[in-house]
């Protein structure tokens, strides 16, 4: 009978990941942006719906420090981390997309911002090294995980042992804000499906008009 109720739950599991549903929490994932979503990274209304430098600020990025950017795109949020850490700090801008990465580097020469490695990562790993960074920032990202699992056990790995992982998501609790239900999380399901890979909420910051500013640190 144990072994019966064992197969049963190990079917769910694997039938709950088919469907594209996170098994702790049930959330559906959202799927990736393409790359024709490029427009929507760089819409003149994002720096008041979002106010991406209060965002940064809020957070708080060291000179010199070593950062990575999570489905980086074009470098809305990346170009800015560059001018923060500075020419002794690095960021590293990861996207599945080659094309994201294609614009992005287009920016970054545009910009002439030379402190910047492009990163082409899997959809269940970010390719970073271990211990390799001080922060990583996920704007608008982590809900459209399909490996959010893995994705945060190789993102952990790749954190120092002081380092923070940074979520912005918009926020699920509001009906207010005008996104689709799939992009937008609360803060209950965040700690859900984070503090079981290894993270502890450190912070929750609520100074952005349609975002969680969601601090969490490795235990």
């Amino acid at each position: 009978m144990r072994r019966s109720l064992c197969a049963l739950l190990l079917l769910l599991t694997s039938l709950t990941w088919a469907q594209g549903v996170h098994p702790v929490t049930g959330r559906k994932y959202a799927g990736v942006m393409g790359a024709g979503g490029a427009d929507w990274l760089t819409r003149p209304e994002r720096e008041t719906e979002e106010q991406p430098d209060e965002a940064l600020k809020a957070i708080g990025i060291a000179k010199g420090s070593s950062v990575a950017d999570i489905g980086a795109g074009s470098g809305y949020m990346t170009i800015r981390m560059a001018r923060l850490v500075g020419p002794a700090g690095k960021v590293y801008a990861n996207d599945i997309q080659p094309r994201m990465l294609e614009l992005l580097r287009e920016n970054l020469k545009k910009q002439k911002i030379a402190n910047v490695e492009p990163v082409l990562g899997e959809i269940d790993d970010p390719k970073l090294a271990g211990s390799s960074v001080d922060l990583v920032l996920l704007v608008d990202v982590y809900h459209e995980f399909s490996e959010p699992r893995k994705m945060l056990r190789h993102i952990r790995e790749a954190l120092k042992p002081d380092g923070r992982l940074v979520l912005l998501e918009y926020r699920g609790e509001d009906p207010a804000v005008p996104i689709r239900p799939e992009h937008k999380m609360t803060v209950d399901q965040v700690k859900a499906e984070l503090e079981p890979e290894g993270y502890r909420l450190d912070q929750v910051k609520e100074n952005l008009p349609r975002q969680h500013i969601l601090i969490f640190r490795k235990n």
